[in-house]
């Protein structure tokens, strides 16, 4: 395969994701996308089609020209590198962008899967393979000791990613640990901003690095009255493993007699910290705007992403709904993975 063969295949495949997205049964990835949810409760069948209507308009054909456009030509490397990816788990097939660049700089990727999501990696290369049966030759799943790698993508938690730097030291690497994301209400949103803001923090049940964990709220703003924006979202709180966080975080609030609000399916407390567990949502309130943007560089290296409106003036803002629906350019902790792979020098595993 040359460069544009690549591409044009992973254009192919977002085709092919989109269909299956958009088809409630009939497809074959049904059979994959119902034991996804058996293995993982977390993985519906909603939120498993959700992550592939993002992939699918992640590799629309302009946006993926768009993406590449910016790297001049890229040429084919004489010498591929194999890169192991370790995967993380949290949502559907977080760990595809990872993959795609992988291949799509003409190397090979050596996958080890997360156990939280084995089963939707597998058949995406399946499908893959299928429209560009040369991507055989450039896809293995690692079940044991990786070996034979020359650089290394790891993601995974905060503890993890410490035991992967240490691990992987002698190698060219991309490790990640935990990050969060934050939005800011000043008082100024729309109605449909904020009802939008909903998708930011309810989507995968709040699991990705992308959901917003805490609001920095102007202290303007009544609270009760912008979490009403969320009541549309109450029927998450039927899903068992949801709910079960829920009922067992109200539980230690009420005995420790920690304060806080309760709109049913979720809880809300001001506290400083940006992560927070399932069914809980942390806010923060501020006089000045220029008093959070000082937060929000102090704490960068902890925040995946920023939601906002435009007139906060707050570089990089994601538009309220959108968090869960990066470009192939949004990189993961803001890391470029295409210029790691095209400049690195390689060190054999």
């Amino acid at each position: 395969m040359n460069h544009q063969q690549r591409v044009e295949a992973f254009i192919e495949l977002g085709k092919v994701l989109g269909s299956v997205a958009s088809a409630a049964e009939g497809t074959d990835w049904d059979d994959a996308i119902r034991k996804a949810g058996h293995h993982n409760a977390w993985f519906t069948d909603e939120n498993v089609r959700l992550a592939l209507r993002g992939l699918s308009r992640m590799l629309a054909a302009e946006k993926l020209h768009k993406w590449l456009a910016a790297y001049g030509d890229i040429a084919d490397s004489p010498e591929p590198k194999t890169v192991g990816i370790i995967m993380a788990g949290n949502i559907p097939l977080v760990g595809f962008h990872d993959m795609m660049t992988v291949l799509i700089t003409g190397h090979r990727a050596m996958i080890r899967t997360s156990s939280q999501d084995e089963l939707l990696p597998r058949k995406l290369v399946e499908t893959l393979v299928s429209i560009e049966p040369a991507f055989a030759d450039c896809i293995e799943f690692s079940e044991g000791r990786m070996t034979g790698f020359t650089h290394i993508i790891a993601t995974g938690s905060s503890n993890s990613s410490r035991y992967f730097e240490y691990y992987f030291s002698r190698y060219p690497s991309i490790i990640r640990g935990n990050r969060n994301s934050v939005a800011v209400i000043t008082g100024q949103e729309t109605e449909d901003e904020l009802l939008a803001l909903g998708k930011d923090v309810f989507r995968f049940f709040g699991l990705g690095c992308r959901n917003v964990s805490k609001l920095f709220v102007q202290r303007n703003v009544d609270i009760v009255a912008l979490l009403r924006h969320f009541e549309g979202w109450e029927h998450i709180g039927g899903h068992h493993k949801y709910h079960n966080n829920y009922d067992y975080h109200k539980a230690i609030f009420l005995v420790e007699k920690m304060k806080h609000l309760d709109t049913g399916f979720l809880l809300v407390r001001q506290e400083q910290a940006l992560a927070c567990p399932v069914s809980v949502l942390h806010y923060e309130m501020f006089d000045a705007l220029d008093e959070v943007k000082s937060k929000l560089l102090r704490d960068a290296d902890a925040i995946q992403c920023v939601v906002a409106s435009e007139g906060t003036g707050i570089a990089n803002a994601v538009p309220f709904g959108k968090s869960q629906e990066p470009e192939a350019w949004d990189y993961a902790d803001g890391v470029d993975t295409v210029e790691f792979l095209l400049e690195r020098e390689a060190t054999t595993a």
